[in-house]
């Protein structure tokens, strides 16, 4: 649960609650009662962060989503993953033309 929470960027405290709230999260339990999210679970919960975090939405609005739109909910958070990828990438390309300018600039 520990390593769900930090993929998700979330207290352990809000996914058990958002296992209460959304009966699609459903993880493995062992013997010693300890939860093992399926990677289905993990898309599950990214969604239902997306949702909630990010587009600020509330619980009962997310809970329909994820119940009749997750589909296409997941093809969004996929392409918002995308454009993330390449935000930094261009950050980064950016810093490197700055500091190209700078040490054209010192030379002059």
């Amino acid at each position: 649960m520990r390593e769900a929470a930090e993929i998700i960027g979330v207290p352990q405290s809000t996914l058990r609650y958002w296992e209460k709230e959304f009966p699609e999260i459903n993880p493995r339990r062992s013997t010693a009662n300890q939860r093992y999210y399926s990677p289905q679970d993990l898309e599950i919960l990214q969604i239902i962060h997306f949702l909630l975090h990010i587009k600020g939405m509330k619980v009962d609005a997310a809970k329909e989503q994820v119940k009749h739109n997750k589909k296409n909910i997941s093809r969004k958070l996929e392409v918002l993953e995308k454009l993330n990828e390449m935000k930094g990438d261009l950050e980064i390309l950016l810093q490197s033309l700055n500091l190209r300018e700078q040490k054209i600039s010192f030379k002059n």
